[in-house]
């Protein structure tokens, strides 16, 4: 247990603290002006703290701390290092790699525009983060047909290319500047437009392209005018869906939460010009226990540290304690000053309620789903304790699969599910190390023998074993993993059963026929989910090897191209189709590549 009377000699100052339990592990991640102050403030005896921070407070063992200049920085670190960390006390967004964003390459000379879920410091512009990704690409397609700019990787530093151009140009959702169709300034005049939608500044961007097609007409460019014509209409179709919220015309996020048991749900609408362009719900777990303005102070922090765009206005229900330092520190992002508001009355009040409205919606419709899910997997586990004869509920089920080709490469996946559900933080991947050639039964007794010989020695990521083991497979491949079980003493203890593909047999020890499930089971439904995502979690794995070790052999014909290189490449690209797609700017990019080098990737790959 952590000492209480080490604090006396914590320095007054702002700054971050850092708890940690036992096993080192980062549990919670705080900021403070004081402190000394604030992390007193956890261990005041007679002083009843709510449940969540009772529950932290005695799993305490160490508690670090990092002194700042000022509570903006403070409140800066503490951001990076809880998307760092993500500790189990502190009130999570869903993890924000999650979320696409869109990206417009604006450092190439005609930029393309793709869909990525990281955010790089390399000249683009990035949108985002989208909830929807259905619905943001959606909008992309439209954008697409307004505004036709590229999405290939083509490097168009020296135009025009050789090749002809692709399918996109023939459809008209690009130009073929790979072709010299159009100049970099004209391109660019499309680029612009879309930012500008992006944005959200579609009225301003109406006006740009009305004066453009009055400028056209004037100067009699006739074609040019019912270019610009036909975007107006496409863009008028738009507006005219979205909602008026407002006469104010400063860019505003209006911002409300609704409670569940341990979540939260906030929702986010953006209003750009006075209308509401675009809304976005957002999932917060560890909320149990925590207050309104602590949930919306996290979100703000967490949304806004990667955030492509940020208003002027923030409108949230309620007040938050750190208001005066999370406009600093927006304001600082922005360069421009950021103002958070709460309003009590008036247009913006009535604009929160409508928000809070969907917020809870949302969350009322997501927990319904999730409740139908769970009354789902209930019965699914009953009825498999049933058919299986086994001594208690198969809470947690764990699968094992093999893949390989011609017996290389050969690669074992274990997935676990529980109560019905994906546990993927749990699921663990085994290269088949004593095996020569394709044989799956062997493979299988391996990866079952050194999972649970790991979980015997004490190693935490495989102490918690199985209710139900699952093997991908009929007869034979469920004796060699009772044969690993049997050497390690653990025979009779953990329940396994294979599961035949072609006709979905499951096969059990103590039968010589096998046990057909009803086809309209949920028994039968969750043992297939299992199996399959077995399967697909064996399969990635494999390819991912096996492209790693065709490129590697690629890769090692060309000139100045060491293991160093050919290890940074695959790093940064993760595939030999995107080395070959990448441009001669993306590859110099790359740690320990220099012009040269990527000038010798390039000509290997287009001269090829």
């Amino acid at each position: 247990m952590f000492d209480p009377g080490r604090i006396d000699s914590f320095p007054e100052k702002p700054g971050v603290y850092i708890m940690k339990d036992k096993s080192g592990k980062v549990i919670y991640v705080g900021k403070a002006v004081s402190l000394k102050n604030r992390v007193k403030s956890y261990f005041k005896s007679g002083e009843s703290l709510p449940a969540k921070v009772s529950s932290m407070v005695s799993h305490i063992e160490d508690i670090e701390y990092i002194v700042t200049d000022s509570e903006v920085e403070a409140l800066i670190l503490e951001c990076n290092l809880i998307k760092f960390y993500r500790p189990k006390y502190n009130i999570l967004l869903k993890d924000d790699k999650q979320y696409p964003y869109i990206k417009i390459t604006t450092n190439e000379s005609f930029p393309r525009i793709e869909v990525v879920r990281k955010i790089k410091k390399d000249g683009s512009k990035y949108f985002g983060p989208y909830v929807d990704a259905r619905a943001m690409r959606e909008a992309i397609d439209v954008l697409r047909k307004i505004f036709p700019i590229r999405s290939c990787k083509k490097d168009l530093n020296r135009v025009p290319l050789k090749e002809r151009p692709c399918l996109n140009y023939h459809i008209k959702l690009c130009t073929a500047p790979c072709q010299g169709n159009i100049s970099e300034e004209e391109y660019g005049e499309l680029v612009k437009n879309i930012i500008m939608f992006l944005e959200g500044r579609k009225e301003q961007l109406l006006d740009h392209l009305k004066a453009k097609m009055q400028e056209a007409a004037n100067s009699l460019q006739f074609e040019a005018a019912a270019v610009y014509r036909d975007q107006i209409v496409a863009l008028e179709k738009i507006l005219k869906k979205q909602k008026i919220s407002s006469t104010d015309l400063v860019d505003q996020d209006v911002i409300a939460m609704a409670r569940g048991f341990d979540t939260a749900c906030v929702t986010v609408f953006f209003v750009r010009e006075g209308k509401i362009v675009e809304r976005e719900p957002f999932i917060l777990s560890n909320a149990e226990g925590a207050e309104r303005k602590e949930i919306l102070a996290s979100f703000i922090k967490q949304f806004y540290d990667t955030a492509s765009f940020i208003p002027k206005e923030i409108i949230l229900e309620d007040e938050i304690d750190e208001k005066e330092a999370i406009e600093a520190w927006l304001s600082a992002k922005k360069g421009l000053k950021v103002k958070i508001i709460a309003p009590k009355r008036g247009e913006k009040k009535k604009l929160i309620e409508m928000v809070a409205e969907n917020a809870l919606a949302y969350l009322e419709q997501k927990e319904a789903i999730e409740e139908r899910q769970r009354i789902r997997n209930e019965r699914a586990m009953e009825e498999l304790k049933g058919y299986l004869g086994l001594g208690k509920l198969p809470k947690r089920i764990e699968a094992f699969d093999i893949s390989n080709t011609q017996g290389t490469e050969s690669v074992a996946s274990m997935v676990v599910f529980e109560n019905g559900m994906p546990k993927k933080e749990d699921y663990r991947r085994f290269k088949i190390k004593s095996v020569e050639g394709p044989n799956d039964f062997e493979s299988i007794k391996e990866a079952v023998f050194r999972r649970f010989k790991r979980g015997l020695e004490g190693d935490e990521k495989f102490k918690n074993f199985p209710d139900l083991l699952v093997i991908d497979g009929g007869k034979g491949q469920l004796r060699y993993a009772l044969e690993a079980l049997k050497e390690l003493d653990l025979y009779g203890q953990v329940p396994a059963i294979g599961l035949a593909k072609e006709f979905e047999l499951v096969f059990i020890e103590a039968k010589s026929e096998p046990i057909i499930l009803p086809r309209d089971s949920q028994a039968l439904y969750l043992l297939q989910r299992v199996r399959d995502e077995a399967h697909r979690f064996a399969v990635t794995y494999h390819r991912k090897l096996r492209s790693e070790r065709n490129l590697k052999s690629i890769l090692e014909e060309i000139p100045g191209i060491g293991k160093a290189r050919r290890k940074a490449l695959l790093g940064a690209f993760g595939s030999l189709e995107d080395i070959k797609k990448a441009s001669v700017e993306e590859l110099v990019k790359v740690p320990g590549m220099n012009r040269k080098s990527a000038m010798a990737v390039y000509e290997y790959f287009h001269k090829a």
